[in-house]
């Protein structure tokens, strides 16, 4: 990765699936990388990477080149109850919240806020491509997806270009979807997931970090930008690129089969995740020139597995 100028950035939520190989990138490119945790002392950052509380804000935001926020709950660690969804929700927006009002107590506020949300923003529409200019959909991850967003808005007005990365379902060897989504595969028990024709919008994590290293560091990135690589697939789809790159069989299970197996195990979760799905184009990535490494799901399989 070439040399992007930015010298100090500010991360929060730096120790999951996307802030580890981030913190690596921005650290190989000389950046001074300050995590933001609750537990400064309890993780472990690459050499370079230093963890501080949110507490000491605002002054560490003081004349930083970007703020990265990935701050929130895994969205697919266990069904939806009350209190759960009151977790995801709380997580995102408290914690962007928190940062922009951090901002305003600043005498010299970030450069850039470049801020995660979701493709969950959108309404599932059949197999018709989406992109940055759709609707927003219905439903919790919806709501949470606005929410999340309007508070990183509020730091446009300090002066802070601000760049929302409506993040897709990220494939990565360390976690994430594919392990779970390879497993059965593996055990010749992969099949579809009810219809099959939903859309799978997915992401290599290591173009999701140039991205977002690029969103920070390139002023023209402003506004909504989609996490997804260019060919998004149905779910049939790429079960069907699982199994041809482990050299597995698909089983023709029915799909109102998966659909009620999926549904009472992981109920609403289930819904929004699995059975429901949008085929999401990265527009505004690709008129800005990014250039992805793995836009295709067979190559990000041949890489990954």
């Amino acid at each position: 990765m070439a040399s992007t100028g930015l010298k100090r950035v500010v991360v929060a939520g730096g120790t999951g699936l996307v802030g580890r190989p981030l913190l690596q990138a921005l650290v190989d490119l000389g950046a001074e990388v300050t995590v933001l945790t609750r537990n400064p002392s309890g993780v472990r950052l690459p050499p370079g990477a230093v963890a501080r509380s949110w507490e000491d804000l605002p002054s560490l935001l003081t004349g930083t080149d970007a703020v990265i926020n990935l701050a929130g709950e895994g969205i697919a660690e266990g069904r939806w109850s009350k209190a759960r969804k009151a977790a995801i929700r709380g997580s995102r927006v408290q914690a962007t919240q928190h940062l922009v009002q951090a901002m305003q107590a600043c005498a010299q506020p970030p450069k850039a806020l470049v801020n995660a949300s979701a493709i969950g923003y959108y309404l599932p529409c059949g197999d018709e491509p989406l992109d940055e200019s759709a609707d927003s959909g219905m439903g919790f991850l919806a709501e949470v997806c606005r929410a999340w967003e309007v508070e990183a808005l509020a730091a446009a007005p300090l002066g802070v270009r601000v760049a929302r990365v409506r993040i897709g379902v990220v494939l990565a060897k360390e976690g994430g979807a594919l392990p779970k989504m390879a497993l059965p595969v593996r055990w010749f028990a992969g099949c579809k997931l009810g219809s099959g024709t939903q859309g799978l919008s997915w992401i290599h994590v290591d173009d999701l970090v140039a991205m977002l290293v690029e969103a920070a560091a390139n002023p023209a990135w402003s506004g909504a930008f989609n996490g997804t690589a260019p060919k998004p697939i149905s779910n049939e789809a790429f079960t069907r690129a699982i199994a041809q790159r482990l050299h597995r069989p698909l089983l023709p299970v029915p799909g109102f089969l998966t659909t009620f197996a999926v549904t009472t195990l992981l109920g609403e979760m289930a819904e929004a995740l699995l059975l429901q799905g949008a085929f999401i184009h990265p527009a505004r990535s690709l008129e800005q020139g990014f250039t992805f490494r793995f836009p295709t799901a067979e190559k990000a399989l041949e890489d990954l597995l």
